[in-house]
């Protein structure tokens, strides 16, 4: 795996650097290399199609899973609104179901609704 970061616009990894500069072809966006430490320091948080999430989005579970705690499984295709992003942790996040309320959800089993 390369150190070099994805594009902050189109988010690609075809990026390259150049001198100060690292450049992405697929868009063309050009930033200075110590902008691009700073924009490491921000998390990300991707679905498991590579959509950046944001908090207050709406996702889909893409499979069944066992909730631990509840009676019910959480089947494939329920959606979770109004999700939370959590500090400091790009492969969870919080919300909540119809029927399940505070949930902690891997970011791998879901999709950007």
């Amino acid at each position: 795996m390369s150190d070099i970061p994805a594009c902050p616009i189109c988010h690609m990894e075809h990026t390259y650097p150049d001198g100060e500069l690292y450049i992405c072809p697929d868009c063309g966006h050009e930033w200075l290399r110590v902008a691009a430490a700073q924009v490491e320091a921000e998390q990300i948080v991707r679905d498991v199609n590579g959509n950046v999430l944001k908090s207050g989005d709406s996702v889909t579970v893409i499979k069944d899973l066992k909730v631990k705690g509840a009676s019910i499984p959480l089947k494939q295709g329920t959606m979770i609104r109004n999700i939370r992003l959590i500090d400091g942790d790009v492969e969870h996040i919080e919300g909540h179901s119809d029927k399940i309320q505070d949930l902690v959800l891997k970011v791998c089993v879901l999709k950007k609704a």
